[in-house]
Parts: C-alpha cells; structure tokens; sequence
C-alpha cells in the first residue's frame, strides 16, 4: 500500500458501470454535464470511469474545484499527458494548455499581456466597427444564419484582428477541421487514433500549418519596427522567440501562433451562439437585455469604455447565467504526479484524471431552481456564484483560462452590439436548443434563427 495510504482508512472507489470497450463513452458523450452530475449525486466526489477500454477516476463537485487552486492540488495533479499528442502532432516541445509548474508560468507570462483585457484598452470602437462589418458579410436580413458557423467567422474577425493583426476568414473552415479531430482523438481521446489518416483532416491540418508560417514570417518582419508597448500577443511570442530561443523555440512557434485561433474558434463562438439563443428564448430578458443596449449606444455607436460592465447587469447576467447552464469546460483533464488522498480515496501516481468543476452549476444546494434560467443570480445581494468553488466558467486552478478578462469584454462588446443592430427570432418560440458535445459542448452547427431586420 502507498505510504501515503497506510494511516488513513480510506474508502473504496465506486467504478461507473458501462459497456464493454466502450465503457461509459456513450452516457459521456450524449450529456458530459449532466452525465458528471448524475454521478456525483449517486456515487460522492470521487468515481471511476472507463472510456474505450481506459480507466479515469474522476473527482468532481465543490469540493474538486476547490482543490485545484491549493497548494496541494496544484502539487498533485498535472496536465501534461492529455495534450502531449496535440504537442507532438505540431512537432513542438511544449505548449501552454500541456505545461505546469514553472514551465507552464514561464509560458503564461510571455502571453499574458497578448490575452488580458489590456490588448483591448483603446479598441473597443474598433471592435464595434469590426462586427459591425460581419452583420453586413454573414447575416442578410430575410435568411435563416446557421449561428455557431457564423459566430465562428465572427469570432476569427475579432481576435485575428485585435490579437494578431490579421484576419484569416479563408482558413476557418481548416481550423474547425483541425481542432474537432485533434481535440476528439489526442486530448479527449473519444475517438480512435486512425481517423488522424483521414485525407479531409490531413489537408486541414496542412493549411493550419501554413497559416502558421504565414503569421510566423509576418511575427519576424514586425518585430524590428513595432515598439515593445505596441506589441499584441504574435509580437510578444516572436519576441520570445527573438530574444530567448532556449524559451520559445522555433518548434514551438505554430502551435503557440495560431493558438488564439484554436483556444477561441470553438469557445467563443459556442458561447456567444448559446447566448444569442437563451436571450431569445426569454421574452422578458431579452427587453432588458434591448434596453439597455439601447442606452448604451444612444448618442452613436462608439462606447465610453470606463465602467462597460455596470452599465449592462442584465446582459452581463445573461452571459454568466448561459455560461453556468452551457459551461465550455465541464471538466478539466489532469494526471496524478504522485499518491495522494481526496475525500478519503486514494488516488494513485499516473492515474489519468478528469476534475468536475462544473457540476455544481447544475446543482440546486448553490443555485436555487439551478436549470431555472435567472440572470439575477449575480447581482447582491445574492450573488450565488461567490459561493467557493459553485463558479467555474473559466476552469480553475493554474490552467484558469488565460484569456478570462479579455474575453469577458469581448463577450459583452460583442453580444451588444448583436441585440443593438439585428432583430432576430428563433424557428418558434418553442424551439428547445439542440447541443452537440464534441470536441467541445455547445449549440449544435444547425441551430439557426432568422434575422427579421434591423433594429438601428
């Protein structure tokens, strides 16, 4: 027995019953939300799960998501196994998401300022003018819009623009291509390995590739005439790359570059889609949500960037709320670095882990009536997400996005702009969105709504 072990008495392990080979693949994949909710109300924090034929154990609820931001937990648990394959796919050494410890800080602060709310400051004008542009492009007026494809051309619009000076719309399609099979194959590990062999995701992933090479020759010829201060996020890792090869080297470029592309083509855009749908959805949210947009934009259509969020408690609590009942990361993927005890189970080195942050989203102990969609939830005195460890929208722990302040302006900006210029209506008012799970939750791609019109 661990020595870890041997003065505690420890629990046993429930395993999650399955199917043979598959396990419990089918349970996880139709609803990973609700399937790690199910769980923890039937078997408590710690389970064990099998997907083709791999066994996870699975620690899940508050008392999960306040472990990862201990010291203990950030000493227990690391996240390089779930993305070396991505790592190795690119032919890297390493790459954010897969690092931890000192590595993973030394990577967190060459992007960080390229991922804060500061890359914004100064360009919330522009950004308006920049979807603005999209309504016109993507969403006729009298058509139905397939939202997630076109929130996805939006989404690649905004953060090439502001983070890396360009705006690939041609290589979207590539990139959607790349991540469903990488992140379904190498990271989540729902699919077999031999649809990598797939000519339709070859050609994909080579025209990522050489978007990469794109930005990578474009980084090179910026940086001797763009001052530090000037720089956005590609300035700041070719800088890295310039000036400290040994930290950023040249195989790590790619799958560093065309990271914002890859972290935010399926996040964001999942996100903004399931909250143009819940606003919809509720008659009496979406007239707050339109009068108060309608106030923002009254006297013309650049926005006085101090005190953004105040002026928008209804929309801000529509996107929390949406992000509580359509979390992007249900649950973080992790590997024990050594024994350790969770709630009196033990947990065993190289153990491949999951971390259910997210379950208690969906729990009524922390949100009263919690599939009750209310955006009230947030303001005081309420305010139910400050319950430690009931919130996690971004993840938690050392991986907590690293892009959470700038995409919290990004969604508001952006998501007001939306109820600003279009009048949108859903197929019906009964219409009951339809999800997909993979590579990441969200709308389904064939939610769509019809844009009736203008509003201004």
């Amino acid at each position: 027995m661990s020595a870890v072990a041997e003065s505690v008495a420890l629990k046993k392990t429930p395993q999650v019953p399955g199917i043979p080979y598959l396990g419990n693949v089918l349970a996880m994949a139709k609803d990973p939300a609700q399937f790690f909710v199910d769980c923890y109300r039937k078997y408590g924090s710690v389970f064990r799960v099998k997907l083709l034929g791999q066994s996870y154990a699975v620690i899940a609820g508050v008392e999960a998501a306040t472990f990862l931001g201990t010291r203990e937990g950030k000493e227990s648990l690391r996240s390089k196994e779930f993305w070396e394959g991505l790592v190795g796919e690119y032919g890297a050494k390493r790459m954010l998401t897969g690092e931890d410890g000192e590595s993973h800080k030394e990577l967190r602060d060459i992007m960080r300022r390229g991922y804060s709310k500061e890359s914004l400051k100064g360009r919330y004008n522009e950004l308006i003018k920049i979807t603005d542009n999209v309504f016109k492009r993507d969403w006729p007026v009298g058509k139905e819009v397939p939202v997630v494809e076109a929130m996805q051309y939006m989404v690649t619009d905004q953060l090439g623009t502001i983070l890396t000076g360009s705006a690939p719309l041609e290589y979207v399609k590539d990139i959607r291509t790349t991540i469903l099979y990488i992140l379904n194959v190498l990271v989540t590990r729902q699919r077999p390995k031999i649809l990598l062999k797939n000519p339709k995701y070859k050609k994909a992933r080579a025209r990522v590739v050489e978007l990469g090479e794109k930005m990578i020759a474009y980084g090179k010829e910026r940086y001797s005439r763009i001052k530090p201060e000037d720089r956005n996020l590609i300035d700041d890792i070719m800088a890295a790359h310039i000036e400290t090869p040994h930290i950023m080297p040249a195989s790590d470029l790619i799958v560093s570059i065309t990271g914002p592309y890859v972290a935010g083509l399926d996040t964001v855009a999942n996100t903004t889609s399931a909250i143009v749908y819940t606003v919809l959805k509720h008659p009496e949210v979406k007239a707050r949500v339109y009068k108060e947009v309608d106030e923002l934009f009254a006297s013309g259509d650049e926005v006085d960037e101090e005190g953004l969020m105040k002026k928008l408690p209804a929309l801000n609590g529509a996107i929390m709320e949406t992000m509580r009942l359509y979390p992007i990361a249900v649950a973080q993927m992790r590997t024990a670095t050594k024994d350790f005890i969770f709630d009196g189970h033990l947990i065993k080195k190289g153990e491949m882990m999951y971390i259910g942050t997210s379950v208690t989203h969906f729990m009524d102990e922390y949100f009263p009536e919690a599939r009750k969609f209310d955006i009230d939830r947030y303001q005081k005195p309420r305010a139910e997400h400050m319950k430690p460890g009931a919130y996690s929208p971004y993840g938690r722990g050392p991986h907590t996005c690293l892009g959470k302040s700038l995409a919290e302006i990004l969604l508001v900006l952006t998501m007001a702009r939306v109820f600003y210029k279009l009048d949108l209506e859903l197929e019906s008012p009964n219409y009951v969105l339809k999800t997909k799970t993979a590579p990441t939750p969200g709308p389904a791609m064939d939610f769509k709504v019809r844009v009736k019109g203008y509003r201004h």
